[in-house]
């Protein structure tokens, strides 16, 4: 299967919070972006947006974006996946921690995606709560984008309390 790495590395956060927006697209709102779905870790309800949540209140996770031809395998390495569809407002891409002085801007053509955004270790995120950037990531991240026609965000796999707590309160 072809892979586009979009970005791999450490991204600084605050509040457990990560935004991507494509275009001109203002930041996801907190609550509009997950109103209506049936997870609570990827916001997709508002269009070009997402807003992907981490176990880590502050500090550096891991995060890895790929672009792919098609659906990938389920990883079993993953403990908390949910799919959700995407359609960018423009091929501009950017990336970024709430507060994070760090952004990834990357490309990815207008159209219509399904994205698969995947976590291990929110948990333990959680429970250290600040990762300085000159220590060990606790929480790491993949999002994948294929093309896919719309259809309902849904939670594939449930592990952790943090998730679990996420999904919970927007269900």
């Amino acid at each position: 299967m072809d892979t586009d790495v979009l970005f791999e590395g450490k991204l600084d956060l605050t509040f457990g919070q990560i935004y991507l927006m494509s275009g001109d697209t203002d930041w996801p709102d907190f609550d509009d972006s997950r109103r209506g779905q049936a997870n609570g870790i990827c916001g997709a309800a508002e269009p070009g947006r997402l807003l992907l949540f981490t176990g880590l209140h502050t500090g550096y996770v891991e995060l890895r974006i790929e672009r792919l031809e098609r659906p990938p395998v389920l990883d079993d390495d993953w403990e908390d996946i949910v799919e959700v569809p995407f359609e960018p407002q423009a091929p501009a891409i950017r990336v970024h921690g709430l507060d994070g002085s760090q952004y990834t801007d990357f490309s990815l053509p207008v159209g219509s995606y399904r994205a698969r955004y995947s976590a291990t270790g929110m948990d333990e995120g959680k429970a250290v709560d600040v990762v300085p950037e000159d220590e060990p990531v606790v929480d790491r991240y993949l999002l994948q984008f294929w093309p896919a026609e719309a259809a309902p965000d849904a939670v594939i796999k449930q592990t952790s309390a943090v998730a679990t707590r996420w999904h919970e309160e927007w269900r």
